[in-house]
């Protein structure tokens, strides 16, 4: 199982801080959610602070884009170092064309669905894919409670890999914790973002070596 701590819902008055004890930890990858305000209701962060957070991120950076036209900003990211890049279903018009310039410019594709959005929408692009990030809650804020028809879908997206015999990944993303974290393992998912349940800890360490450990 792949952990990924999201800085989400982190206090950024220390995000130095943070970030160094993602690096410290045993999480694997350090989960960005950028938000721009019109694809979701909410702002995140941009550049500026990206910019310092690859300066320091000793993981690799997992962007997960809540944006309207994503492919607009692909070259950054990859100058940024991000190694996995996931855009929207939703917010992609030419899906596609999108997946192929992602990995051109040398990053691995991931695609997102939103709670609403059935699996079977990702049939003739899947192929393509390394990664399918299945939302558990909808998109736009941190600490919101699971979806529990997340579990099925994680379902007939692993059916759908493993029919054809594809090495891509489930990334589930929402309101995971210790339980809803197993639910998602059992279900077929192998990366899990977590924020509230890490950062709300009394020990952040601590608790991505338990998740690690349980999950």
């Amino acid at each position: 199982m792949i952990l990924a701590p999201s800085i989400l819902t982190a206090d950024f008055l220390h995000l130095g801080q943070i970030i160094e004890t993602i690096d410290k930890s045993e999480a694997d990858w350090l989960h960005l959610d950028v938000m721009d305000g019109v694809f979701v209701p909410n702002l995140s962060f941009g550049f500026p602070v990206l910019k310092q957070i690859a300066k320091v991120a000793a993981k690799p950076m997992d962007a997960h884009l809540m944006i309207v036209e994503p492919q607009k900003f692909i070259s950054q990211f990859r100058d940024l170092g991000v190694r996995i890049l996931t855009v929207h279903y939703e917010a992609c018009a030419h899906l596609h064309g999108i997946i192929l310039k992602i990995k051109e410019a040398g990053m691995k594709a991931g695609v997102a669905l939103n709670p609403h959005t059935p699996v079977e929408s990702l049939t003739d692009v899947v192929d393509e894919l390394d990664m399918v990030l299945i939302m558990s809650v909808n998109p736009g804020f941190g600490g919101q409670k699971f979806i529990p028809h997340a579990v099925d879908k994680v379902q007939r997206m692993k059916a759908m890999i493993d029919q054809k015999k594809l090495q891509t990944l489930i990334e589930v993303d929402g309101g995971i914790n210790l339980e809803t974290g197993k639910w998602m393992t059992d279900a077929g998912a192998e990366v899990l973002v977590v924020g509230n349940s890490i950062f709300e800890a009394k020990n952040p360490e601590e608790m991505i070596k338990k998740m690690k450990t349980v999950l």
